[in-house]
């Protein structure tokens, strides 16, 4: 692949997916003013020294966003890889045994499928103790349930190939063929499902932050924020819609490298095939 052959589209999308994440590692050197400190005025409007205003209790909202991308990114990607991991070893490891394993395995996810997954994160969340790890397992559990539906997809169609069937024949094991022989060979579309579950993550964290039940005050993330500013907006106060904002523009910067990542094959062709 050469970077010339790369769209515009995800020279953006790469671009502000950089930007967030450099937001978030450098938070404390780039942030004005302390992620919790008032500053000023109630719901202040922007200017020269508060480029976004203040928030409903006088913080800089430009500060507490740049906090909150370091706490929204920390989660989402921990979540996400955590879903990832999950779901691609349960889905590659009932797709070479097949069998008893294949059965329990995919009708327990389905059976986890069946709830509704806002609901099911309430209820959780509502019962266990509210701090981040919670938060994170409770995630990357319900997510690694669609990880595994489009892993179990992929190694299938990958198990039935010559190659497979040969190491079978050699004897080799079954970490062997998961990770030599059915993993190189859907890099491409895991690749798509990780851009698209870590977007989703985003925005899940945001709504839980949003009903109360993702990260706690006085801690900043773009869910919370939102929340916490909600009622500005009936005053014309725009401080509600920066957040907002932000993770909506995340949330289309992910999605037009993903597109880019599933318009660059149309088939399994994983990393010794698409060399």
């Amino acid at each position: 692949m050469r970077l010339r052959d790369i769209p515009i589209t995800a020279w953006i999308g790469m671009a502000g997916i950089a930007i967030a994440f450099i937001f978030a590692i450098f938070a404390p050197w780039l942030a004005p003013y302390g992620e919790t400190q008032v500053v000023g005025d109630v719901w202040q409007l922007p200017d020269n020294q508060y480029i976004f205003g203040l928030d409903n209790l006088g913080r800089d909202i430009f500060s507490r966003l740049i906090y909150g991308a370091r706490t929204t990114l920390t989660v989402a990607s921990a979540a996400t890889i955590i879903s990832f991991s999950l779901g691609i070893i349960l889905s590659f490891t009932a797709a070479v045994s097949r069998g008893v394993i294949d059965t329990v395995l995919s009708r327990f996810n389905d059976l986890m499928m069946s709830i509704p997954t806002l609901i099911f994160a309430l209820v959780v969340l509502a019962v266990l103790p509210q701090n981040i790890v919670v938060l994170i397992l409770v995630m990357a559990i319900l997510d690694s349930t669609r990880v595994y539906r489009l892993g179990r997809a992929v190694a299938l169609d990958v198990a039935v190939m010559e190659f497979v069937e040969a190491a079978t024949l050699r004897g080799e094991g079954k970490l062997w063929i998961i990770f030599r022989e059915i993993l190189p060979n859907t890099l491409s579309p895991l690749l798509a499902e990780f851009g698209l579950r870590f977007a989703f993550s985003i925005l899940f964290l945001s709504t839980l932050s949003f009903l109360g039940l993702g990260i706690q005050p006085p801690a900043a993330d773009w869910g919370g924020m939102v929340k916490d500013n909600k009622d500005g907006i009936i005053f014309g106060i725009s401080a509600a819609l920066v957040p907002g904002t932000a993770i909506a523009v995340l949330a289309v910067c992910v999605n037009l490298v993903v597109d880019w990542l599933l318009k660059r094959t149309s088939s399994l062709k994983g990393g010794r095939g698409d060399a």
